[in-house]
């Protein structure tokens, strides 16, 4: 693919000199800013080459930079090679030093080009305050990628369908009541809302338009009675329609929500979240509508689960559990027997789980890295590049699923032959550091961001640090990276609270370039712990259940405690899972949860 690229900037940079745009700013992101995005807003990767999940793209008539954070540097490295693209390199994604570069390197009077559609608006607020400082003029109204993308992707089209009870715990009319119970206290008449696992959340409703996530695209105006979906042709059929209709909602072509937000009554009160809608469509917005911002309320009402949803993740990550025991019990006994890749692992791995009641897809792409390949934390093999898994090693595997009651994540590292004295300590020092996370007690209400050193003193005890964060939120049959809470060094919000019912990763790592790389981890609920006259707190439960690999731990690393905890953890894997397995899966499994 490479070799095309210096032709697609090109045909940028001649469209570019046309229109008198001194520079053009392509950045990872769709009118809804999500992670993963539907081919038809994939301009970055079609005009970089570069595959990551995130990154910033900037192109000027004489250079062009990527601008990635520390897990995707030895990828970009790769997939740029050769393309005349520099690799921008920045430690993480909340490090904006692509805007510093535009200050220093365009002059006064000269143009730069994003297309505001998908620009964040809190994104564009911080570009317009560096441009305005260096008399730049930022131009949003282009989408310079749709002139010089001959064949560019069409929106996808696939059906929206409800999600029903019991897993759809919750009726749509009462999350429609809980959110509008929201606009009143903000005092907005309307709320606007972009984010699709927000729209799929509040009305039941999943879809197939992106990958991984059951989503849809589509936009989502409400007022204080009813409210308007905005989505493709074809998507809905008409019992559906009927449904929403009966709770309130009309169904109008994806298109037509920027002119619904420019026809708002001039006395309305527009609620919208800053950081979930594009510069694009708050520019849709009359001047004389009062805008109110704040945070979707339904972002801070689907992060926390109600109990009846986390008894179905609960019994969903039985059905993961038995899945990966059947998986790891075949892996056992082929390794280095047969011939298996790290392509092999994602096929079995998906498969083990297609066996299982309620699987509708991975929740993401799997990881699986051997050895060296471990050490890259978005790590994927491909049919060019990709490894076998033979000898002696770690083999790190990422990997999780979407089912209807629940979305799964999780990491394992296992021995593959004979693993290192080296090897083990980092496996065991991971170890410690998602012990400690997991066994944590913080007063409700604690920043998440704040638990972040929990899980890494264990680790920088010995000089060793890792670049990501030790926890995302996760939703229920939804995004498998779900906010507002996280467990990093983001700089803490009080959006970001930690309160019952929410479900976050714990998965510290440690990661040594050209060796191997080492990450465990689980998913955590929040539940309640104790209630006294210091006020109420919250502990994790570990809702993850499959085995750690004791062959690649270093015992005398470990104190009591942790070896208690470890213990308890594989006794409860194994009365959970044993009353579902058979044969060689149920022999793996009660090899590996004997008590250290």
């Amino acid at each position: 693919m490479t070799h095309t690229i210096p032709t697609r900037l090109a045909a940028l940079r001649r469209h570019m000199q046309q229109q008198g745009i001194a520079a053009c700013l392509i950045p990872s992101s769709d009118p809804h800013l999500s992670e993963y995005l539907p081919s038809y807003w994939q301009g970055r990767r079609w005009l970089s080459g570069f595959h990551g999940s995130v990154g910033t793209l900037i192109v000027t008539a004489d250079f062009a930079g990527l601008w990635a954070d520390s897990r995707y540097w030895v990828q970009a490295e790769q997939e740029l090679a050769g393309s005349g693209i520099a690799l921008m390199k920045i430690q993480t994604v909340a490090q904006p030093l692509h805007l510093d570069w535009l200050a220093a390197n365009l002059g006064a009077g000269d143009v730069l080009a994003v297309d505001g559609d998908v620009l964040g608006l809190a994104s564009a607020r911080a570009l317009q305050d560096k441009l305005l400082a260096a008399g730049i003029t930022l131009r949003s109204d282009l989408d310079l990628l749709q002139a010089v993308w001959p064949e560019r992707p069409p929106l996808p089209s696939q059906p929206v369908y409800e999600h029903l009870p019991p897993y759809a715990a919750t009726p749509r009319a009462d999350k429609l009541a809980a959110v509008r119970h929201a606009m009143q206290q903000h005092g907005a008449s309307h709320h606007f809302i972009s984010t699709l696992d927000d729209i799929a959340w509040l009305l039941n409703l999943r879809g197939g338009d992106v990958n991984y996530n059951p989503v849809f695209i589509s936009h989502l105006l409400l007022n204080g009675s009813g409210g308007t979906l905005f989505v493709g042709d074809g998507k809905f059929d008409a019992v559906l329609a009927q449904r929403l209709a009966a709770d309130g909602i009309a169904v109008a072509g994806y298109e037509q929500a920027k002119a619904a937000l420019t026809a708002l009554p001039a006395d309305s009160r527009l609620l919208l979240d800053p950081r979930r809608v594009t510069l694009g469509l708050r520019a849709a917005v009359a001047a004389n509508v009062a805008v109110i911002e704040s945070i979707n309320p339904s972002t801070l009402l689907k992060s926390r689960k109600s109990e009846a949803e986390a008894q179905h993740v609960r019994d969903t990550m039985v059905q993961d559990g038995v899945a990966l025991a059947e998986f790891f019990a075949w892996f056992e006994g082929a390794v280095n027997r047969e011939t298996i890749t790290e392509l092999t692992i994602d096929q079995q791995i998906t498969a083990a789980r297609a066996r299982r009641p309620g699987f509708v897809s991975p929740s993401f792409a799997t990881i699986a890295g051997f050895n060296a390949n471990g050490a890259l934390p978005h790590y994927r093999a491909t049919e060019a590049h990709h490894a076998a898994i033979k000898g002696d090693g770690l083999l790190l595997i990422d990997s999780g699923g979407q089912y209807l009651g629940g979305t799964t994540d999780i990491t394992r590292v296992v021995a593959v032959g004979q693993p290192s004295a080296e090897q083990k300590r980092d496996f065991t020092l991971v170890l410690k550091g998602m012990i400690a996370l997991s066994r944590a007690q913080f007063p409700q209400g604690t920043l998440s961001p704040m638990l972040d050193a929990l899980a890494r003193a264990p680790i920088w005890q010995h000089g060793i640090d890792f670049g990501h964060g030790v926890g995302h939120g996760v939703g229920y049959f939804l995004n498998v990276h779900e906010g507002p809470q996280s467990i990093s060094r983001s700089q803490p919000e009080a959006t970001m609270a930690m309160l019952p019912g929410m479900i976050t990763s714990n998965e510290p790592g440690i990661y040594r370039p050209g060796q191997w790389g080492v990450r465990i981890e689980n998913l955590l609920l929040n539940v309640a712990a104790a209630s006294n006259e210091f006020g109420d707190f919250l502990r994790f439960e570990t809702l993850t259940l499959c085995p750690i690999d004791l062959r690649c731990i270093e015992r005398t690393l470990l104190n009591q405690e942790e070896i208690d905890w470890l213990n308890d953890y594989h006794h409860r894997v194994r009365e959970q899972l044993a009353p579902q397995l058979d044969g060689a899966a149920l022999a793996w499994l009660q090899q590996h949860t004997h008590a250290l």
